[in-house]
């Protein structure tokens, strides 16, 4: 019922809100991809797209048809690497730092499951320092971690800086330890946050310590204490506290993929591919 060519045209219009940006990306004219829309909107019998001089924006039935194009090309680009016997095959021990995984990861690492369903992919969520550990014992083949800005190479995500992040009611005297939330050790955010502090001729006590992102939240929304934790992780009903009580910078972090040299190369590839260039933010 819907063309693929048409569907892959109304999807770059969705992404971009321009036809001319949605023509340079597919490398078409843009009446050709004026008219795979319109003949979308035909088949479907719904207005998908409102166009102005102004503005471009989808309907509702184009933010549904916008859901449904994805999987439809996704299935269909499978069937077609299949049939073709070029559908890539294998396995992929995949680690990711547990919290990167509370970000829109899960909905990347479907979306490459729809279109690699070959690939057995086996999901390992821990800390970096452990999952970097298990990645060099030839445990693992591609690794999603958190390292200080510059310090390991690898495929750069994105770019981050870390935090204090506390409840709006939080409450510290400057004459007093800061009371810390925090991994065990060896911990990234932990050391960090211990020799900001430190750094600062600040004390501190750690009041919580915890191996999840989850119980890290929960601690510091229980008013246990404050935590460090990347700039764009935090949820929003908690609050960067930094300046608040004048807290020691502790520095940037990076997002980073690396893989296993001696795993299946092709298959790393793919999904560093699928990854790599999106902004992870915490999801809803």
């Amino acid at each position: 019922m819907f063309e693929p060519a048409q569907l892959r045209s109304f999807l770059a219009v969705a992404e971009t809100l321009s036809f001319t940006k949605a023509a340079e990306r597919l490398g078409l004219a843009q009446p050709t991809v004026s008219q795979h829309v319109r003949k979308l909107e035909t088949a479907a019998k719904r207005v998908l797209v409102a166009r102005d001089t102004r503005d471009v924006r989808l309907t509702d039935n184009g933010d549904a048809m916008a859901g449904f194009a994805r999987s439809i090309l996704a299935a269909h680009d499978a069937a077609s690497r299949y049939f073709s016997g070029s559908a890539m095959r294998g396995r992929l021990r995949f680690g990711t730092a547990d919290d990167l995984a509370i970000t829109g990861l899960p909905r990347i690492l479907r979306e490459f499951r729809q279109v690699y369903p070959q690939i057995n992919l086996e999901l390992t969520v821990g800390q970096s320092d452990q999952l970097y550990k298990r990645l060099n014992a030839g445990q693992l083949d591609l690794v999603f971690v958190k390292w200080v800005a510059g310090a390991k190479d690898g495929t750069v995500v994105q770019q981050d800086s870390f935090a204090w992040v506390g409840l709006e009611q939080t409450a510290l005297d400057p004459a007093e330890s800061v009371p810390l939330i925090a991994y065990p050790a060896p911990s990234l955010s932990r050391k960090l946050a211990i020799d900001a502090l430190e750094s600062a001729g600040r004390t501190w006590r750690i009041t919580c310590t915890t191996r999840q992102i989850s119980g890290v939240l929960a601690a510091v929304r229980a008013g246990i204490g404050v935590a460090v934790m990347p700039s764009s992780l935090v949820p929003e009903d908690l609050k960067i506290i930094t300046r608040r009580f004048d807290l020691p910078a502790v520095g940037d972090v990076d997002f980073t993929l690396i893989r296993n040299p001696l795993a299946n190369t092709e298959v790393i590839e793919a999904l560093t591919q699928t990854i790599a260039g999106r902004t992870l933010k915490r999801s809803a």
